[in-house]
């Protein structure tokens, strides 16, 4: 513990001889807490990203057809039979 807490330079507070496990772990705690919420907003940016890039993808891929649609042509019974009458 006392090299952990010489290690990110902490110092005891006014009073006190030595750092106190309840002080260095209330900081830790206040840093990981404030960490995990960036992490997951970050997170949740990269993903929005991704889903736009995604959508864009399928945009470009929807304009590019990979089959060619030809008009109707009039053939078959129901034209013969509406010609005739």
């Amino acid at each position: 513990f006392l090299e952990t807490t010489a290690y990110f330079c902490m110092k005891p507070k006014m009073g006190e001889k030595e750092v106190s496990p309840h002080s260095f772990f209330s900081i830790w705690h206040e840093f990981s807490s404030d960490f995990k919420d960036f992490w997951k907003k970050e997170n949740k940016l990269i993903l929005q990203e991704r889903v736009k890039e995604a959508e864009e993808v399928c945009r470009q891929k929807k304009g590019k057809s990979l089959y060619n649609i030809r008009p109707k042509h009039d053939s078959g019974i129901v034209s013969k039979n509406c010609s005739n009458t």
